[in-house]
């Protein structure tokens, strides 16, 4: 059909609706619910008979319809819009003292009923301010925050992001209502984008949030939604300063998400404002490494929509929401220079030397690099000026090259991967993962050290005073080679060491003695095979109970062993097919290393069950509690769900008992695990 062909039938009609409503659900599920139940290639066939639809028939193309969200012609210039009411700045407080001196002043406004009400914690997004009018729950108009009076029409823009709803969800919107959010754009898109535009030849972008500010911009609305947009809404206004249909602001939120409208993770309603010193110092030093978008701190707001309006603003702050603002986790330097490690499992291992920048009260000197495909993807260069991220304890990244202030005329020169082992001379081989190279020698010098930190360090064979240095000295001397090689090493041997008494000498002998009594379990984590972490070597130690029957066990065997994956099985297999590795194991034996699980599998009480600990236990450490329930059958995860068949609770229990008994799961006490142990035995 095409246009022109009469007005469209009722079935026409009926037809575009089913479509329009089917696939805002699943654009819904998509990127709102992150659950999509409709299949792309169905979503393209239904979009595609829509567009068809619409193209014979106009008139049936509505506001809301999933097809404008691109197609509108490029503006040659963006127009202004007033907002319904202005977009306040927020006031800052930089520690908890000066978060309890806003919540004294607002006391002092409006009584202690502040207090009584309590407050929401939100994420403050670094991104770019918009606001959206929905107009019997359709948008009408979206405009970015400009001087918070009057913005820049970018409703088109706004139209591509698919995080943004066309028409709000449910019934009985309000006539009009102006929703006010952050549009960002997540870390992991913005390094895809750059390296996409790497591969294209495009120079790459700088940062996240000038990406989005940038895009947000454009004046052609599909190179906006070329680029990976999303939105977090955390406000509401109507004309007149109407009221609107929550009683608090957490009400308010929960709205939002009703109405589809995407709402930033991680909220919290606090009754004190100690909570709310909790909560920001956790999401400062914890919470925040996790997170895919950029934060740079957390929006504190009175939760009682009547107190709000009852503080009013002062200026162009609102009275009842201040910014508890963050150390800065971005920083900008110099990278002096890419160098490498390799590791005890031959992976050689860029990282960055960065000229020293101050980031969240910590001086940044190295920052890794992950692999070399990302050094190129990113188009890294030494010399370039770049961007690094730095949250709580987690170690500094360079998030990308900052184009701007390279010299045209003199750019820095792309980095070059190495080609030889900077350790043993070995040619590199590139390996199954993305961008990694690795050192082929298991004699390597440099795996060999790395081998025996690992095999030293607490959680493996937890040898008590043989530190990264001691080992350095041992491996220089040429006094060990392999973990072996540390059973043979003589008192006066340490003491010929650098820096080392003669007593000194002694406890790291006793101590290398006492290793030989730990368990199976941490012999098998201790000799570093790839992918085998603590909890799958106690899987496998407690399993097969001797090292000569995992050592013989055939691929097949391991891998149909409860808890243990395809990639642990394999590399567990593989390693103990290597000719040197079962040469290394046959040492350990004749020195004496215990071969044998203690706790190896006795009974089948909790055979098939899984189990999560949570709380303090009375007469069982957390560990001895792990290794009972394995013992008996049964596996212990960290996280409750629906299919996990009991919660053993003790004292102090947290969040895990809450959502236990939110999802119906079991839930019993120490005494009840013994029981059902003993009586299964």
């Amino acid at each position: 059909m095409t246009a022109g062909d009469g007005p469209p039938s009722a079935d026409d009609q009926a037809r575009a609706a089913t479509l329009r409503e089917r696939l805002e659900e699943a654009a819904h599920e998509y990127h709102g619910l992150d659950a999509p139940r409709m299949a792309d290639a169905e979503y393209d066939r239904l979009f595609r008979e829509l567009q068809a639809l619409e193209a014979a028939h106009p008139e049936l193309r509505t506001p809301d319809s999933p097809t404008m969200r691109v197609g509108a012609p490029p503006a040659s210039q963006l127009a202004k819009h007033a907002h319904l009411s202005p977009m306040l700045s927020l006031g800052n407080a930089f520690n908890d003292e000066e978060l309890s001196a806003w919540e004294e002043r607002a006391v002092r406004a409006a009584g202690d009923d502040v207090r009584r009400a309590g407050y929401v914690a939100e994420l403050k997004i670094d991104g770019a301010a918009v606001s959206l009018t929905y107009r019997d729950g359709v948008l009408e108009t979206g405009t970015t925050r400009g001087n918070g009076v009057i913005g820049e029409d970018v409703t088109a823009n706004l139209r591509t992001m698919r995080d943004v709803p066309l028409r709000l969800r449910g019934k009985a919107h309000p006539a009009v209502v102006e929703i006010r959010g952050e549009v960002y754009m997540p870390f992991s898109h913005f390094e895809r984008m750059n390296a996409e535009r790497v591969a294209a030849g495009e120079p790459v972008f700088a940062n996240p949030r000038n990406s989005a500010a940038g895009s947000l911009r454009q004046l052609d609305p599909a190179v906006t939604a070329a680029r990976p947009l999303r939105f977090f809404g955390y406000a509401a206004t109507a004309p007149g300063g109407k009221p609107l249909p929550f009683t608090t602001q957490w009400e308010l939120l929960d709205t939002l998400d009703a109405w589809g409208i995407p709402v930033a993770p991680n909220r919290e309603r606090c009754a004190t404002l100690d909570e709310v010193h909790e909560w920001a110092h956790d999401v400062e030093h914890r919470v925040r490494a996790a997170l895919d978008f950029a934060i740079d701190g957390a929006v504190i707001k009175v939760d009682s929509m009547t107190l709000q309006a009852e503080l009013g603003d002062v200026g162009r702050e609102p009275r009842w929401a201040i910014a508890r603002k963050f150390a800065p986790d971005i920083a900008e330097t110099r990278l002096i220079a890419i160098q490498v490690n390799v590791g005890r499992t031959g992976s050689v291992n860029p990282f960055a030397i960065l000229e020293p920048v101050e980031i969240g009260g910590t001086t940044v000197k190295l920052a890794t690099l992950h692999n070399f495909e990302l050094i190129r993807d990113k188009d890294l260069r030494p010399g370039d000026w770049v961007q690094v991220k730095r949250a709580g304890d987690v170690i500094p990244q360079v998030i990308g090259p900052i184009p701007d202030r390279r010299d045209p005329k003199q750019p820095p020169a792309p980095y070059e991967p190495p080609v030889r082992c900077p350790s043993c001379d070995s040619t590199l081989v590139a390996g199954q993962d993305r961008g990694m190279l690795y050192c082929p020698n298991f004699t390597c010098p440099a795996r060999q050290l790395e081998a025996l930190v690992h095999f030293a360090a607490r959680g493996a064979m937890d040898i008590r005073g043989l530190s990264y240095a001691r080992l350095q000295q041992l491996v220089a001397a040429e006094l060990v080679h392999d973990a072996a090689d540390l059973y043979d090493i003589t008192a006066g041997q340490f003491a010929s060491l650098e820096r080392l008494a003669e007593k000194s000498a002694e406890n790291l002998v006793q101590a290398i003695e006492a290793s030989k009594a730990q368990p199976l379990s941490r012999l098998i984590f201790a000799l570093g095979i790839d992918d085998v972490g603590e909890i799958a070597a106690r899987v496998l130690a407690r399993h097969f109970g001797t090292m000569d029957a995992l050592m013989n066990a055939p691929e097949e065997e391991i891998l149909a062993v409860r808890g243990i994956g395809d990639v642990i099985g394999r590399s567990t297999a593989a390693w103990f097919a290597d000719r040197q590795a079962r040469a290394l194991v046959k040492r350990l034996r004749q020195r004496g290393v215990t071969f044998t699980e203690p706790n190896a599998a006795t009974g089948s009480a909790l055979k098939g069950l899984t189990v999560v600990l949570t709380g303090t236990l009375s007469t069982l450490s957390r560990d001895e509690a792990s290794a009972l329930v394995e013992a008996h059958g049964g596996r212990v995860t960290g996280s409750v769900s629906k299919k996990t068949s009991f919660v053993v609770a003790g004292d102090d229990a947290g969040s895990k008992l809450e959502k236990a008994r939110t999802l119906g799961v079991e839930v019993i006490d120490e005494a009840e695990l013994q029981r059902r142990v003993a009586e299964g035995s």
